[in-house]
């Protein structure tokens, strides 16, 4: 089953880095609360997904936030540190809330994953954006291609919300 509007998020355990270290955090008490946009890139420090996807959404976290949303989530296969040091290296502190989903459990629960093995990624998530309001997803936008950054992108959120 795909995510689609009107369903709750899946349950997973997920890891966000901290000045302590890694953090487990549930979905529920990261993405459960108010108004969600949350967004995934099949890796971090991969060239659509630093160029273009993460940066549009630090540029523009407080034009989404005079639109109502609460927090802006980054999720991607790959451990808390990856996503910590790409996070510091894009400058997402108090902008994005960068999401480690080390063993693809929440992308698997979320029928969104994607198959990277012939590019020697393994399992990873597919691109796509949500809008969240408190747990239940209402908008759900994927990429035909984990390469494109349309649909997925801060402009095309900016005009649903």
């Amino acid at each position: 089953m795909t995510l689609s509007s009107g369903d709750r998020i899946p349950d997973a355990t997920l890891m966000t880095m901290t000045p302590d270290g890694p953090k487990p955090v549930t979905t529920a008490e990261a993405l459960g609360q108010g108004t969600v946009v949350l967004f995934a890139v099949p890796g971090a420090f991969t060239p659509a997904c630093s160029d273009h996807h993460l940066p549009g959404y630090v540029l523009r976290a407080d034009e989404l936030r005079a639109k109502g949303v609460d927090t802006v989530a980054c999720i991607a296969v790959n451990d808390a540190f990856v996503l910590g040091a790409w996070g510091e290296s894009v400058g997402t502190d108090g902008k994005v809330l960068m999401l480690g989903d080390g063993n693809g459990e929440f992308a698997a629960a979320a029928g969104l994953e994607l198959d990277g093995s012939a590019f020697g990624l393994g399992t990873r998530s597919q691109r796509y954006a949500a809008i969240i309001r408190d747990g239940v997803v209402t908008d759900v936008m994927v990429e035909a291609s984990p390469l494109d950054v349309d649909v997925s992108s801060v402009e095309s959120v900016l005009a649903r919300l």
